[in-house]
């Protein structure tokens, strides 16, 4: 009966080790999506990404935050990087 436990115990125990072997999944395609879809100012496309054939949307792309974070978004503890308020 002992042999049976441990038998069991083991395998339960190695089961869980093969699940912790899998490596995580990278973020960085969808941070950098969220991150064109911000700098839209006028007319977008059809998956929110800022059409590149207008002006307003061209001056945007031309003004680039001066502190950025290790990501490439603006870093928002400086003020030339936080957004307006609108009252």
């Amino acid at each position: 009966m002992k042999k049976i436990i441990l038998i069991a115990s083991l395998m339960l125990a190695f089961t869980g080790l093969s699940f912790s072997q899998t490596a995580p999944k990278k973020k960085e395609a969808a941070k950098k999506e969220v991150a064109a879809k911000k700098t839209a100012t006028g007319p977008t496309k059809k998956d929110g990404t800022a059409d590149m054939r207008f002006k307003a949307n061209k001056e945007a792309a031309k003004a680039k935050p001066v502190h950025v974070k290790k990501d490439g978004t603006a870093d928002k503890r400086f003020k030339e990087n936080k957004e307006k308020k609108k009252d």
